[in-house]
């Protein structure tokens, strides 16, 4: 162990030094390179086989993996849903590497089961839903709500789809999937729904896009329609999704008109809430999720705006009942019978070998507190709508909607592939970072505020760049 100190020293510096460097905006706000010049850079040939990368050798090649990372930090980084990491969280992540407590089953971690099983809880509150029982009391498990948590909102959207399947298709465990099922979905859903419906043995073309308008919004006076749709193929609905919000737009789809018709014809409602559920925080923008607790599953990710680092996901269910149907298989030399003292996630969750995800999560809520972190969503939220204002300002510029998170979409001119040109170039030379979508046909610049450190004065300099950059884009190579 002694031996191990002054590296992790030399480390926690040279991180530490570039963080600042990042978040004062200095240097390039992307690390972006060739792969061939990135594998040079490092001398991967050189270390893999022969070891020896220590001492003052890491230290380089720390500072050379740095070079090359994303800058989240950097207020020019305003690209994907990927969480600036707050340091609680990530101290958390730390502890996580050097204990290497596999939790899923209780006696391989206990601290970190009993912290998911309080996390889970409370994000369940949060919905405003029961939570999971300390022990069980005979309490029928149709009367409270549970959860687990995951690696990463895929695996949630899976889980999910997995416990509706269960409920319409009990026995497709044992014997494979009917050929009628079918999800009904927004035409702007993760692209992990369709592989999650892939997955379960439905086949892409089980699914079926609930009416919308032009940005991908559901209509809720359409949803008799697609229900219609689906039956007129001979099919059975196994789930109805919603966005909460669209990961294209930052729009939310219209969650309690969609839960009440869900009840009201008997359907599984699913709430794909990776981004938005943090907004249950923040007085202000809770609204957004307004009728959340009538859903039978909720994904949320607090890798996007709870700022933990990747990657931890919630899935989440109105009824305990309906969860512990998803999954039908034993391990007897895991699992040993029901502990009531204990709380193993395993027939809970597709990973066995499972990270203390629920740490991360309880230090920037223990730390900060709710409050802060829902002040950070109104913050992160506000400064999009003023970006949108500062745009539609600018000639050249124009933003199509106002955003009702901190994602948002605009365009610089009318060329689509334009969009491309720029985002690209300024990628690759580190200027800023931000994506593109297409979306109601087009294709838009899209950014994602999630760095606390954008403010007003980096969002006119991001609208600087993208000027110069599509000068450079149009003048003849």
């Amino acid at each position: 162990m002694t031996k191990f100190e002054p590296v992790f020293h030399a480390a926690i510096d040279t991180l530490f030094a570039h963080l600042q460097a990042e978040e004062q905006g200095a240097g390039r706000a992307s690390g972006y390179a060739s792969l061939a010049q990135v594998l040079d850079t490092l001398e991967i040939d050189r270390w893999l086989p022969a070891g020896g990368l220590q001492g003052k050798a890491f230290e380089s090649f720390l500072e050379n993996y740095l070079h090359h990372s994303v800058k989240l930090h950097h207020p020019l980084h305003i690209a994907h849903q990927v969480s600036v990491p707050d340091y609680p969280a990530a101290l958390a992540a730390m502890v996580n590497g050097l204990t290497n407590n596999p939790m899923a089953i209780y006696e391989m971690g206990p601290a970190a089961a009993a912290i998911e099983f309080a996390v889970i809880n409370w994000m369940l509150g949060k919905i405003g839903w029961s939570g999971q029982p300390l022990r069980s009391t005979g309490q029928d498990s149709d009367d409270y709500a549970a959860g687990v948590l995951t690696h990463g909102g895929s695996l949630a959207n899976l889980t999910s789809l997995l416990a509706a399947r269960a409920v319409i298709a009990p026995d497709a465990w044992e014997r494979g999937v009917p050929g009628d099922l079918a999800v009904l979905v927004p035409p702007g859903s993760h692209y992990s729904v369709a592989r999650a419906v892939a997955i379960l043995g439905l086949g892409e073309n089980a699914l079926y896009d609930l009416p919308a308008n032009q940005w991908g919004v559901v209509d809720a006076d359409g949803l008799a329609d697609g229900l219609a749709r689906v039956h007129a193929d001979g099919r059975r609905c196994m789930a109805v999704m919603a966005n909460a919000c669209s990961t294209a737009t930052g729009l939310h789809d219209p969650i309690r008109a969609m839960g009440e018709f869900c009840r009201a014809h008997e359907l599984w409602f699913h709430v794909d809430a990776c981004h938005g559920a943090t907004a249950l925080l923040s007085a202000e923008r809770a609204h957004l999720l307004d009728g959340i607790e009538l859903a039978d599953s909720v994904v949320w990710d607090t890798h996007k705006m709870m700022q933990v680092p990747a990657i931890a996901a919630a899935v989440l269910f109105r009824k305990a009942s309906s969860f512990e149907k998803a999954f039908h298989q034993d391990a007897s030399y895991l699992a040993y019978g029901q502990d009531v003292d204990s709380y193993d996630s395993l027939p809970r969750a597709v990973e066995c070998t499972k990270a203390a995800l629920g740490f991360k999560i309880f230090m920037n809520v223990a730390w900060r507190g709710e409050k802060t972190l829902g002040e950070y969503v109104d913050e992160r939220y506000s400064m999009a709508s003023r970006f949108h204002d500062l745009i539609n300002a600018r000639d050249g510029f124009a933003s199509p909607y106002e955003p009702e998170t901190n994602i948002l979409c605009f365009r610089y001119g009318d060329d689509c592939e334009l969009q491309q040109r720029i985002r690209d170039r300024m990628v690759r030379d580190g200027s800023a970072h931000i994506t593109s979508a297409i979306v109601a046909g087009k294709r838009w610049l899209r950014l994602t505020v999630m760095n606390p450190l954008t403010d007003e004065i980096a969002l006119h300099r991001l609208l600087d760049i993208i000027e110069r950059t599509a000068v450079q884009c149009q003048q003849p190579s």
